[in-house]
């Protein structure tokens, strides 16, 4: 597996991927020619094993396209343990501080360095021996660290959280981020549009990606491509396929002159 995804991303360019549920090994052939660079395997929200989590790992790798993975919490073990599973990326969800961001950090940038001597380099306490760093640089080559922004104390404190060193971009959750803000789902609201421009400008301007995750149409998406998103996070396999066939069942029952009773397509909040 390369690190095209990483180098993209320093780089400045913009890179697809779509929320993957499904575990059916047969299903990466078909995501393959999507044109991805990378899924989005969510083991927040979906009930994954870490078997299941590192078969998935290895099968997209082996098709270039990266995995990113978000942790169920900000926690570094789990970080470590999905590294080891394959993981070229990992989100770590609902992040507020930067001693957070700092663990998370560490996890993907400076394994298998661990317990005090990890934390006395994060916190700039010590600095390590031109050997070791370069072996942990290449343990660690193309790993990512990514942060969800997804409450009003994590974009009050943005400035300080951007400023760690490590850190490669954010995800804004924008379900958890307007329920926060008293705007349950109200993506268009005057106010999180421009919470949301606000969060997309400072990362970018510090030179790290962003992006948000939308699961319905790609209207959101390319309306936050033209602000500066460029990690396009876009819609999740689940969805794409309820949507599909509730479209092409309406045709079918239209032809044959039956009812056409369409249920809500289902999301995926994040």
């Amino acid at each position: 597996m390369t690190d095209s995804l990483s180098q993209k991303l320093k780089n400045g360019a913009t890179v697809y991927g779509t929320c993957i549920l499904s575990t059916s090994p047969i299903w990466s052939k078909v995501v393959e020619t999507a044109g991805l660079d990378f899924v989005f395997l969510d083991t927040e929200h979906i009930p994954m094993d870490r078997t299941e989590l590192t078969f998935l790992c290895q099968v997209y790798n082996a098709r270039n396209i990266t995995p990113i993975v978000r942790i169920p919490s900000p926690d570094p073990y789990t970080a470590c343990m999905v590294k080891d599973a394959g993981a070229m990326a990992v989100l770590a969800p609902y992040i507020e501080s930067v001693a957070q961001v700092r663990q998370m950090v560490g996890a993907t940038k400076y394994r298998p360095l661990k317990g005090v001597r990890l934390q006395n380099v994060i916190n700039g306490d010590e600095t390590l021996k031109p050997e070791l760093k370069a072996y942990i640089e290449n343990f660690n080559r193309g790993s990512l660290c990514l942060i969800n922004i997804e409450s009003t104390v994590a974009v009050d404190a943005l400035d300080d959280l951007l400023q760690v060193e490590g850190l490669d971009g954010i995800i804004v959750g924008p379900h958890d981020l307007s329920i926060n803000m008293g705007l349950p789902e109200q993506y268009d609201h005057p106010d999180f549009e421009k919470t949301v421009k606000n969060v997309i400008q400072k990362a970018r301007n510090k030179g790290l990606a962003a992006g948000i995750h939308f699961p319905a149409g790609p209207d959101r998406q390319i309306k936050w491509i033209g602000e500066g998103a460029n990690i396009v996070l876009h819609s999740s396999d689940m969805f794409l396929f309820g949507q599909k066939l509730r479209e092409d069942l309406a045709l079918i029952k239209t032809a044959a002159g039956d009812t056409i009773i369409q249920a809500e397509n289902p999301g995926l909040a994040i």
